[in-house]
């Protein structure tokens, strides 16, 4: 189980202080800078394959590989919490009181190859919560393609239109909700506006940018992900024109399991994908969907869930 927050791994910048993870030795097998030593990014590299360039406080300049440093803030808290935090991660997981199953097994487009991808919410006790080590944002377990993210981030997400956690709350397989999960599954219209148009237009964005490159430096299409673009514009319409998050593509599902064998043209998918965009554009324009999710009721379900939390049992 691994926990995910605001601290992905990503490129330091230069003038970013950072922290050797190992000692370096001169040719003479001196010790130059000790495990530990500060120093300031200088040069950053363009992936982690490739080294920093890093300058100590006595000017001298080394190229460390990206598996050596940390940042000096990271590293402060470490210690702080590497003992406490698997066994935490572990604890929480008895705090799970929503876990539903999404990917091809919900849209139903699985096939005999197809993973089971389940995520869901768990709401930390109270003493968790208020504890000085804090809560994960995110829980993951790749081993079992399992997601849990903590209640106040998932209702965020849910707030600002976020697809997959849209589509968490209107998913048809649900494997667990606890009375205070339904209680938010009952709201979940509340959490349908028309920033829906604005946050899947990004997300289709994206994945077009991404087949985009795939045709430019490899000359394929990734046709699993022009599958998943149509199937989001499909998805995005219906929220827009009936109101709610459409998960099983119904109908759809021989054409779009076409998308991923392959079986038609870049050209074709293309036109159908443009199509589905001025359909897209006609339902925003039409929709009866508010201009924001109402956050009043989203706000007091978090509190009555925060004082649900100090509960003994999970609610």
């Amino acid at each position: 189980m691994s926990r995910k927050s605001e601290d992905a791994r990503l490129i330091f910048s230069p003038g970013t202080q950072v922290v050797l993870l190992r000692e370096i030795k001169g040719t003479n097998g001196d010790v130059l800078h000790s495990r530990g030593a500060v120093g300031a990014v200088v040069k950053s590299p363009v992936d982690f394959q490739h080294a920093y360039r890093v300058r100590f406080p006595d000017g001298d300049e080394r190229s460390i590989p990206c598996s050596e440093l940390t940042t000096l803030s990271k590293f402060k808290a470490s210690d702080f919490a590497r003992d406490h935090s698997a066994a935490l991660d572990n604890r929480l997981m008895d705090r799970v009181i929503f876990q539903c199953v999404i990917g091809s097994q919900a849209y139903g487009l699985a096939d005999d190859h197809s993973d089971i991808d389940r995520r869901g919410i768990y709401l930390p006790s109270a003493e968790q919560h208020w504890s000085l080590y804090g809560v994960p944002e995110q829980l993951e377990c790749h081993e079992t393609q399992e997601v849990y993210w903590e209640l106040q981030k998932f209702v965020s997400l849910a707030l600002k239109a976020n697809p997959n956690v849209l589509e968490c709350l209107f998913s048809p397989l649900i494997e667990k909700a606890t009375p205070l999960a339904q209680k938010l599954l009952d709201l979940r219209s509340h959490f349908l506006s028309r920033l829906v148009y604005q946050t899947f237009n990004g997300y289709v964005m994206s994945q077009f940018r991404k087949i985009q490159s795939d045709i430019r430096n490899q000359g394929r299409v990734k046709w699993k992900h022009v599958m998943h673009l149509i199937r989001l514009l499909m998805s995005g319409i219906t929220v827009l024109q009936e109101g709610y998050v459409r998960v099983d593509v119904g109908d759809q599902r021989d054409q779009l399991l076409a998308i991923k064998r392959g079986e038609i043209s870049w050209e074709q998918a293309n036109r159908w994908r443009l199509e589905l965009h001025v359909e897209f554009d006609r339902a925003f324009e039409k929709t009866r969907l508010p201009d924001r999710p109402n956050y009043e009721i989203a706000d007091q379900f978090l509190i009555t869930a925060r004082r649900a939390a100090l509960q003994e049992n999970l609610p």
